[in-house]
């Protein structure tokens, strides 16, 4: 079995995919209210469990010109801190324009915008899945 759980990290919403037990397809799962780092991590750890997920890919916001933000740090630092709690490997992939192909994606799909923000970060969250599925580079948290 090969279960993925994307996360796409916000300082308000943390969107969550999930692929099949086989690893092929990557779906929309859930949006978790960020509610401080403890009960985020336990809100993630439970997924984890939950799914029996084998490995956990955390979207990493890099700057358009492959620069790092604050929001990256904060990120990289969360995912630190998640790694200790989880009994899982934990990757990072590069997750530029996840977002805008989300809301695209949802768009073309006749959303209504009100509807939108409640979608696009598990959507966002599926779209990292599906690329690190197909092969995206992988690093390992802790690894530049």
């Amino acid at each position: 079995m090969k279960r993925w759980l994307a996360l796409d990290l916000g300082s308000v919403r943390i969107g969550v995919a999930l692929s099949d037990p086989l690893g092929i397809t990557a779906q929309p799962l859930t949006v978790l209210k960020a509610s401080g780092t403890q009960k985020d991590i336990a809100a993630i750890g439970e997924l984890v469990n939950q799914y029996e997920v084998t490995q956990v890919i955390v979207g990493l916001p890099y700057n358009m010109d492959g620069t790092e933000s604050a929001t990256t740090q904060k990120v990289r630092d969360f995912t630190t801190k998640l790694v200790g709690w989880l009994n899982v490997p934990v990757f990072f992939v590069d997750e530029r324009l996840t977002s805008k192909q989300a809301e695209r994606s949802l768009i073309e799909g006749n959303v209504r915008r009100e509807d939108r923000k409640g979608k696009i970060d598990k959507v966002a969250a599926a779209i990292l899945l599906k690329s690190a599925l197909e092969g995206a580079q992988l690093i390992p948290v802790g690894k530049k």
